[in-house]
């Protein structure tokens, strides 16, 4: 290179006086000779003034010769880099076969000088089998077949096979994600052989005496733990903490996760199964504050508090209406690996982090910070946080003995402490009216026959669910939750809460009195939108929640599912749903878009709640007792109840986004239509239907079952119904 700069510097000064005499002289024979013909010039040059013609040629010339050498130049130049570029790799891939050639000849130079320097190497005989199965093949005929040329060894090796190979085998299972460093394990592999064949006569013989249970033998390398090398000593306490997974779990996570998923409840656990469904080694960390892995929260305030097994607070096993038993979590804890096995699972796992709460969240940086100070980088999080019991401000302000005395349901914890409660005291008052009160009202109604149990539901409706069903039909609702026990005080605003005489006195703004022992807030949900300021998400100022758009993501790597998404339906507007079906749904397409599916939430998600066996009903859309309604009912029979709609199922949470195969719109009855209200009180099933410009926004489904994918259709194609009777044909409910 620098031959050819010189080259060219000496050059091209010629080179530019060449071109500059040739234009002049084109110039000047232009000039002279203007009248000339055009075929005179070309003879003129080539007989012109002396020096012309050949200082053109010596330019060509000199132009000519630099671009061929610049050609060749580069040629070579490209030719010797690939070359080198060669002679390189294949140096890097023939190292580990020089290392393993050089192998057996340190050993037997290693063996004569049996001084103490092999004793502190003994420590590394444990992580002679965490190099590769290659190496380890390679080493294994040396020490277990008499041939080789180095008797002493042989003899030795073959003392103590007799006793380590179990052991050995042991190990060698166990360390596999540790193979990574395989590189600086085999600077010290040549010396492990040394301290086997010679030194560690007494260590190999103390191994076969704890070879059989895997976590005592790799248990064994802590008489290493002054050897430097600590990697192999990560995974011997990761086996230990998978045997004992509740004690040591949380002192150690994994610095970094491809998938984490903030929250353990529903949508977080329909994310990671859709995530591993797609990416089957994929790598999913949930982090969640309660002390459980997910489970469902219906049960907590449906069938849990009908079971008959006196330990249910303990097994939190229930019976749905059918019959069939089941627990409340989605898997056992076996289901899971620990998190410090995250990181060296080859096939990848779901890990959970218990009782740990995300308190910071840097967006930029991708990663969050635990209530421990502990960080964790992520590739694509998502945030499930869900949302927490909303409390009335006269409680909050009443004191700390009134908030002992108060329950805001929303976990296992709650469920546990309230059952313990309504066995000890004499009277429990819940207040709210919606789908959690209604429930649990008539879940400890039923209570009440069996002990001496006063219970008392109050809310500011008129009625059970008034800001959900039209007037009659929550009028209907709440003759039915007094008949389960429950005394019913409606139109009731809280004043005032005051703790008297070991009492609660809840003061009403009309000037009524209420005492009780205990209370029950179900006033609603909050989202759990903490992280919010510390990641710069947006917060939906009228709804509530993240806001997210189709896709549910809030940013290029962050999604939000379940009660905490703010989310556009293209059918409804925005909306923020709080119900068991929407958190399925929107954990599993966040899911399936955190694996690059790019999905939009079209789903319609819909919800149900159960007054006991008898009583049910399922909705979707928009259900709210303001908007114009028509309801069409028929006379129930046996079949309509919930318990029935189970049995046939087979399954208990009636979600149809669990039972997606029946979604198909069933042949319209050809029975006639009948009236849109029958006989005075006879609500015995039927369909609601929630009108806004004259278009069906929302369907009620009054103990009919299985029928949510013709009420999706119809709200799905967003048309005007002259005759909503022959719409409710639809949903056969004429049939007996």
């Amino acid at each position: 290179m620098l031959k050819c700069r010189t080259v060219w510097k000496k050059l091209a000064p010629l080179a530019r006086a060449s071109s500059t005499l040739c234009r002049q002289n084109v110039r000047r024979a232009g000039l002279n000779n203007g009248k000339i013909p055009s075929c005179v010039p070309a003879g003129h040059m080539s007989t012109g003034p002396a020096g012309g013609g050949r200082d053109n040629k010596l330019y060509f010339l000199l132009v000519g010769v630099t671009f061929i050498g610049g050609g060749i130049y580069t040629y070579r130049t490209v030719k010797g880099d690939h070359q080198r570029y060669q002679e390189r790799i294949d140096e890097i891939s023939s190292r580990p076969h020089k290392q393993a050639a050089e192998e057996p000849a340190i050993p037997i130079q290693s063996e004569p000088p049996a001084v103490p320097e092999p004793e502190p190497q003994a420590a590394f005989s444990p992580e002679e089998p965490s190099p590769p199965a290659p190496d380890a093949e390679i080493l294994a005929p040396t020490e277990t077949t008499e041939p080789p040329p180095a008797d002493e060894p042989v003899v030795e090796a073959s003392a103590e096979e007799a006793a380590a190979p179990s052991a050995a085998a042991v190990v060698e299972e166990a360390p596999s994600p540790p193979s990574e460093p395989s590189p600086a394990e085999f600077t010290e592999s040549p010396h492990v052989p040394v301290a086997e064949s010679e030194t560690t006569a007494a260590a190999a013989a103390a191994e076969p005496t704890e070879p059989q249970p895997e976590v005592v033998a790799e248990s064994e390398p802590t008489a290493a733990a002054e050897s430097p090398a600590a990697e192999p000593t990560e995974p011997q306490l990761e086996v230990v903490a998978e045997s004992g997974d509740s004690a040591p779990a949380s002192l150690q996570f994994p610095s970094h996760t491809p998938y984490l998923l903030i929250g353990g409840g529903t949508a977080s656990f329909a994310a990671a199964r859709s995530i591993r469904a797609r990416d089957p080694g994929a790598k999913v960390l949930i982090v969640t504050d309660e002390p459980v892995p997910p489970y469902m929260r219906p049960p907590l305030s449906k069938e849990l508090w009908f079971s008959d097994d006196p330990s249910v607070t303990e097994t939190l096993r229930f019976k749905q209406w059918n019959g069939k038993e089941r627990s409340i979590y989605f898997q056992p804890p076996s289901f899971y690996i620990s998190a410090e096995e995250l990181d060296g699972a080859e096939n990848g796992g779901v890990a959970i982090l218990t009782g740990k709460k995300v308190v910071h969240m840097d967006v930029r940086g991708n990663k969050i910070k635990l209530d421990d100070n502990t960080e964790i980088s992520y590739d694509k999080c998502l945030i499930a946080t869900g949302g927490v019991p909303r409390s009335l401000q006269v409680i909050e302000r009443a004191g700390e003995e009134v908030m002992k005395r108060t329950t805001l349901f929303r976990k296992v914890e709650d469920f546990k402490s309230l059952d313990k409660v309504s066995r000890s005291i004499k009277s429990i008052t819940i207040i709210g009216g919606g789908f959690l009160g209604s429930e649990l009202a008539c879940a400890l109604g039923r209570r009440s026959t069996e002990c001496d149990l006063e219970v008392i539901q109050m809310f500011p409706e008129k009625g059970n669910m008034g800001k959900v069903l039209p007037e009659y039909l929550s009028n209907w609702t709440t003759e039915k939750v007094k008949k389960e026990g429950v005394k019913v005080i409606s139109e009731a605003l809280v004043k005032s809460v005051v703790c008297k005489d070991e009492k609660l006195e809840i003061q009403l703004k009309d000037g009524r009195l209420v005492k009780t022992d205990h209370i029950v807030a179900a006033v609603g949900l909050e989202p759990n939108v903490d992280l919010a300021k510390s990641a710069g998400l947006e917060v939906d100022s009228d709804f509530g929640g993240f806001r997210v758009n189709a896709e549910l993501q809030a940013r290029s790597n962050i999604w939000v599912a379940g009660d905490a998404a703010c989310f556009y339906d293209i059918r409804l507007g925005r909306r923020r749903v709080e119900h068991h079906d929407h958190a399925v749904v929107s954990g599993r397409l966040a899911g399936e878009n955190m694996t690059g599916a790019n999905k939009p939430y079209w789903h319609q998600s819909m919800f149900w709640s159960d007054l006991g066996p008898d009583v049910g009903y399922e909705a979707i859309g928009i259900v709210d007792s303001s908007l114009p309604t028509v309801g069409v009912f028929a006379k129930a029979t046996a079949k309509d109840t919930p318990k029935a709609a189970t049995e046939k199922s087979g399954t208990g949470i009636r979600s149809e986004s669990e039972t997606e195969d029946t979604a198909v719109s069933p042949v319209a009855s050809p029975s006639p239509a009948a009236p849109a209200v029958v006989q005075k009180d006879e609500y015995g099933k039927g369909v609601i239907f929630y009108l806004r410009d004259k278009v069906v926004v929302g369907i009620i489904l009054w103990n009919v079952f299985n029928r949510m994918p013709v009420a999706r259709k119809i709200i799905k194609d967003g048309e005007q119904h002259v005759d909503l009777n022959e719409v409710a044909k639809l949903f056969n409910i004429h049939d007996d």
